[in-house]
């Protein structure tokens, strides 16, 4: 299954997708098909966009 990603332009917390990579990771059972790799990576990626975004308007 896909995660709902936001549409373009759009996006979420650090916090709320670290929160969905963590479920991803309790719902495999800390082991991932290529499916679940691949969602995972699009969540990192997320992830550290948002990161970087939280920075940004930090400083």
């Amino acid at each position: 299954m896909s995660p709902p990603f936001p549409p373009p332009g759009s996006t979420r917390s650090a916090a709320e997708v670290n929160e969905q990579i963590r479920a991803l990771w309790l719902r495999t059972g800390g082991s991932l098909s290529a499916q679940e790799r691949a969602e995972y990576e699009l969540l990192v990626v997320e992830w550290a966009e948002a990161i970087r975004e939280e920075i940004i308007e930090a400083a």
